[in-house]
């Protein structure tokens, strides 16, 4: 579906930046000590170890049946009712303005501050984009969409207030998008990835954020049948390559890595949370993934950072916040460590 002849803007062409990115910030600190260590987004730093690609994933067109194993496989993990409602894509971000394009143009309204990919891809749809800072206004929108943990911040909303937003959103034909990208180390009990029968109710999911892998460009949306054929449709066959479903097979089955993993970022989110704090830093909240700090100091901790050479993500329309990703090794704690405390010393 070509979605081109309802942009509304076409300032929403422009992607704004979310971090990751290590030319920017050689740009802007061009006196750190490199290697930068790249704090600035909620990967996690442990990938999953797959094995060796075989030839036939880049020398051949995906089979059907490895894509169909792939869909019953992320049906399994994420808790859906069935592969018919699960639909495989490269990345979540490709999702977003085809899951917005389900409705006929309309009032969409967002729970912010939020991720800004959503207003961006709901306008390119053609909708009238509200960001809203109070849940109980997503009431009366035709498309509703909600964070879920919430990114930058960590907010979750429970289930039975979102249940019971897809219920009043459904009496006009509305449709609840909740983008569950962190929720693989959230509470799986707050997930809707089991409710998406209802009709209404679009989960998205991310594969690259859990298994440090968004490279792979691998994400799912979670529908109703109806809703999931019209997405497979637009979509078109092929659309996941070969390395990622080679991937996504292997580390959907690793339950025990996965397990492993959860407990494994627990002790870093832990062991982050306390160097912040021994360096007068309150850690606000966040996820297993990333933490979340406001201070009214923070843009100087984002310029003492980056100029030790480590990146972290800043906010331009909220100066004093800062979301921090978890070191993944020793080395990388230590170079935290060592950088907060210049800054404890420096009387900040």
């Amino acid at each position: 579906m070509d979605i081109r002849p309802r942009l509304a803007d076409r300032a929403t062409d422009r992607v704004t930046d979310h971090g990751g990115s290590l030319v920017q910030a050689s740009a802007l600190f061009p006196d750190a000590p490199t290697p930068f260590l790249d704090l600035s987004t909620g990967i996690n730093p442990h990938p999953y170890p797959f094995s060796p690609l075989p030839a036939s994933a880049v020398e051949r067109l995906p089979e059907e049946a490895d894509i169909a194993a792939l869909t019953e496989q992320a049906a399994d993990y994420y808790g859906a009712p069935c592969a018919a409602h699960v639909i495989a894509a490269p990345g979540t971000q490709l999702l977003l303005p085809l899951v917005a394009s389900l409705l006929a143009p309309g009032p969409a309204r967002i729970l912010g501050p939020t991720y800004a990919e959503h207003a961006r891809a709901a306008a390119l749809a053609g909708h009238t984009v509200e960001e809203v800072e109070r849940f109980d206004a997503l009431h009366g929108a035709r498309l509703a969409v909600v964070v879920n943990p919430n990114n930058p911040d960590g907010r979750l909303m429970g289930r039975s207030e979102l249940l019971h937003l897809a219920e009043n959103l459904r009496r006009n034909g509305g449709i609840l998008v909740v983008d569950e990208a962190f929720m693989d180390v959230g509470p799986q009990a707050e997930s809707l990835a089991g409710d998406v029968e209802a009709g209404n109710i679009v989960v998205l999911r991310s594969f690259g954020k859990f298994f440090g892998l968004a490279g792979m460009r691998l994400g799912f949306a979670l529908a109703s049948e109806e809703l999931a054929q019209k997405l497979s449709a637009w979509l078109g066959p092929w659309a996941v390559a070969g390395p990622a479903l080679h991937a996504g097979l292997e580390a959907f089955a690793d339950r025990d890595w996965q397990s492993a993993m959860r407990r494994d970022l627990i002790k870093a989110r832990i062991r982050l949370d306390a160097l912040f704090d021994n360096a007068g830093l309150k850690i606000e909240a966040g996820t297993d993934l990333f933490r979340f700090l406001r201070h009214p100091r923070a843009a100087e901790l984002f310029d003492h950072l980056g100029r030790s050479g480590i990146l972290v993500r800043r906010f331009a329309e909220r100066p004093d916040c800062l979301r921090i990703g978890l070191p993944g090794d020793d080395q990388a704690f230590e170079r935290v460590r060592i950088a907060l405390g210049s800054w404890q010393r420096s009387g900040a």
